[in-house]
């Protein structure tokens, strides 16, 4: 770790760098790909006048200024984000003289990585627009926000101590990593610091590359809310390749694998997503802008020409065109064009994540399966171990997780999974564990999958075992379970539904799914309401089907009401309209990491 004196060396250098040339290195990317004739290019260009002639839309960012200097050449968006850095090194210099702290150190350091890359590339690409004494104290505030990240037990500004947790500073699978290198890494580049890259090249890269080759098949094991971050660390392998020459992404399969992990974790509607993990920013799947860039950053990135074609297919087969905000303009640059095809396969096994996701078929009225065996090692994914998602023209069974107001409703109650209970309470699944799964498939887009799910529960008294075996063909999903629990524990088989389920003996109907309990023969059905049984202001929608009176083993068969109606969709596939089923609740919801209001994972 850095030295006190490192840190002052570097100041100075900052201080010479517009007088002497000295440690600079300009912050790439190589912009060449972009296509000046694009309409894309024309609305990340009318995005930026925008704020030139000031009216900026939400979250513009000196970023965007900077991007539009670099393409057009415009000495007014240079002088525009120069502005905009000044503003975030002033207001920043007012706080410490007050003796607090600055924004920058907010919520635990989350937004470090966007704010000092403002500073950054702004102290770097629009340095004729500034001058020797802003230099320095731009040069001062982001080396003692870089500093501070990863010093926290001594972080400070002003020489007054304001130490602060360290959340995730060594957690190559978190989303705040991402922005903490982000910051490290735009800074080491403006600043020409070789201690900086130094210190990202011998001790946080080297992690970060060793996390995702050990997470074959792509994907977030923290789910598809907070795994979105990944649009950020495809970026940054992007600019470091550009930087150094060093591809961090090339030293694995996980960005390549990516691509596939998320096509097929997207409904054949190709308007929504698996909803995996915590939901913050917006509690409904729908795909918004960051699905597109996580896509466009790895097709960018990606040498497989499979991958590229897939991503292409998927970029513009999908409900979200093009970027819808503002903010995001600048991603929508990248280019998605050339030969494109959808995957081949009905089915991915995500080992790493201990995803799979399997279809009837490519076409948007197929039948879709999530199921989800394997580690839980991230606070925002959830107790969905043995959890799946059966999806048909929209969802049939789905986490009541989506229909909550604030999207981190994590506990087993919502999954649709296996639930024990124990003195009226239910027993949480253990996290750190690892479950697993076996996927067989057969002719015809058969698929058996055999998961062992006891390690969920980590040697749990009560819970000595789980087992559940599905078969996913013809458009049905039969899911079987056999357990052994210790005295006084009630097992409950349980299924979330959008609509209510009407029973009728040993079976119901929700909506357009039929469950049939085949075992136990004498099986107790009942319906729940969530928005009834509350608290109404979180749940809001979405019933649940709970089946009881087992002693050990479920037999329980899923169809679709529409089964031949679907099987000749999939033969004569229609023209997909792309549409938004849920306003979304907010464009630029954080990701953040867990605290006040959410129930903390057992260990965590």
């Amino acid at each position: 770790m850095f030295s006190h004196v490192r840190i002052t060396a570097l100041w100075l250098c900052a201080l010479l760098v517009t007088t002497a040339g000295l440690c600079r290195a300009a912050i790439p990317p190589d912009l060449s790909y972009v296509d000046t004739t694009t309409p894309a290019y024309a609305r990340f260009k009318a995005w930026v006048d925008r704020a030139v002639a000031g009216n900026p839309g939400y979250n513009f960012s000196a970023t965007d200024a900077g991007y539009a200097y670099r393409l057009n050449g415009n000495a007014a968006y240079c002088q525009l984000a120069v502005r905009m850095a000044e503003k975030q090194v002033a207001d920043a210099e007012a706080v410490i003289a007050n003796g607090q702290r600055p924004e920058v150190s907010g919520d635990s350091y989350l937004h470090v990585g966007e704010m000092i890359r403002d500073v950054s590339l702004t102290y770097d690409w629009c340095d004729a627009f500034t001058t020797t004494q802003q230099r320095a104290r731009w040069a001062a505030y982001a080396e003692q926000a870089v500093w501070n990240v990863w010093h926290h037990q001594q972080a400070n500004w002003g020489g007054r101590p304001f130490p602060w947790s360290g959340w995730s500073v060594n957690d190559p699978g978190n989303n705040y990593y991402y922005s903490f290198i982000e910051a490290t890494m735009y800074w080491a580049m403006a600043s020409g610091s070789t201690d900086w890259r130094q210190f990202l090249e011998q001790e946080k890269l080297p992690p970060l590359v060793s996390y995702f080759a050990a997470l074959p098949g792509g994907g977030s094991s923290e789910g598809t809310g907070y795994g979105l971050s990944h649009q950020r660390l495809f970026e940054l392998y992007r600019i470091w390749r550009d930087y150094t020459g060093t591809d961090l992404g090339a030293q694995s399969t996980h960005l390549t694998d990516s691509i596939d992990w998320w096509i097929h974790a997207t409904v054949p509607t190709l308007d929504r997503i698996a909803p995996l993990g915590d939901q913050s920013r917006v509690s409904y799947p729908d795909l918004y802008d960051y699905h597109r860039n996580v896509i466009l950053q790895a097709r960018a990135m990606t040498g497989s020409v499979e991958a590229r074609s897939h991503a292409n297919w998927w970029l513009n087969h999908i409900s979200v065109a093009q970027m819808d905000s503002g903010f995001n303009f600048r991603h929508d640059l990248l280019p998605s064009s050339g030969a494109a095809a959808p995957p081949s396969a009905l089915y991915y096994h995500a080992a790493g994540t201990g995803r799979l996701f399997a279809r009837s078929s490519w076409s948007t009225g197929a039948m879709w399966l999530g199921f989800t065996a394997g580690p839980y090692e991230q606070g925002h994914a959830a107790q969905d171990q043995g959890a799946f998602t059966l999806f048909a023209r929209d969802f049939l069974a789905v986490t009541e997780n989506i229909f909550t107001h604030s999207g981190i409703q994590q506990g087993t109650a919502v999954q649709n999974v296996l639930r024990f209970t124990s003195n009226g309470s239910d027993i949480p699944q253990r996290y750190p564990t690892l479950s697993s799964m076996t996927v067989t498939p057969g002719a015809n887009g058969v698929l058996d999958v055999s998961a062992n799910l006891t390690p969920a529960y980590d040697g749990h008294p009560a819970i000595q075992s789980w087992r559940r075996d599905l078969h996913f063909a013809q458009r049905k999903l039969s899911v079987h379970d056999t357990y052994q629990v210790g005295s006084g524990v009630q097992t409950v088989f349980q299924v979330n539904t959008p609509l209510q389920p009407v029973i009728s003996g040993n079976s119901a109907r929700a909506g357009d799914l039929i469950i049939t309990v085949l075992k136990p023969a004498n099986a107790t059905l009942r319906a729940i309401d969530w928005h009834a049984t509350g608290p109404a202001s979180e749940y809001l929608r979405g019933w649940k089907l709970e089946v009881g009176g087992a002693s050990g083993e479920f037999l329980v068969e899923f169809a679709d009401a529409h089964d031949s109606l679907c099987r000749c969709i999939e033969r004569n596939p229609p023209r997909l309209i792309p549409r938004r089923t849920q306003p979304l609740k907010s464009l630029d919801r954080p990701l953040r990491r867990p605290g006040v209001g959410k129930a903390l994972l057992p260990g965590a």
